[in-house]
């Protein structure tokens, strides 16, 4: 994939939300938007030897629950967005579900975020996400080396001006 050197004047023709008329960064302002019903859902996979999936389903990894572990992980990720992410937005999480499910040669990681307020959570989703799959790899690293993440994305988005968006891949 060829990737194209995009200059200050380019990045404010394409108009970021995050960046001001001089193209530097900045938060947005969201004090004047009203708060609505936000929700966004992510999914990720991590990749694990047959031997780690096995002790997954027989409860028999050595560090203990890993699962129950990863997805306490997750939940608490979402609410620390703000602490990571210098321009994200303090919000209240008002409910976030990480769901696991152990398949062939991956964890399958599914995480929703739901909020009402004045910006979305696709951030605290994909957060949720990325620190689910990072709880499993360190439960199982000592374990199983090779294991690894993949696929972090959004799969779904609603609420807010744009309304509700659905991946289609």
């Amino acid at each position: 994939m060829a990737f194209r050197q995009i200059t200050r004047k380019g990045l404010q023709d394409m108009k970021f939300t995050h960046l001001n008329n001089a193209g530097e960064a900045y938060m947005v302002d969201v004090t004047e938007k009203t708060p609505t019903v936000r929700s966004a859902t992510a999914q990720g996979e991590v990749y694990c030897s047959q031997d780690i999936i096995r002790a997954l389903r027989d409860g028999t990894v050595p560090k203990g629950d890993v699962l129950a572990v990863a997805r306490i992980a997750g939940i608490s990720a979402a609410k620390k967005v703000p602490d990571l992410l210098p321009l994200a937005h303090t919000i209240g999480i008002h409910g976030a579900a990480v769901d696991l499910e152990i398949r062939d040669d991956y964890v399958f990681i599914e995480a929703t975020v739901r909020t009402a307020d004045r910006t979305g959570v696709e951030m605290e989703a994909l957060t949720a996400v990325s620190v689910t799959a990072l709880a499993i790899i360190d439960m199982v690293k000592g374990v199983d080396r090779s294991a690894y993440i993949r696929s972090c994305k959004i799969t779904k988005k609603s609420g807010g001006r744009s309304g509700t968006w659905i991946r289609e891949d």
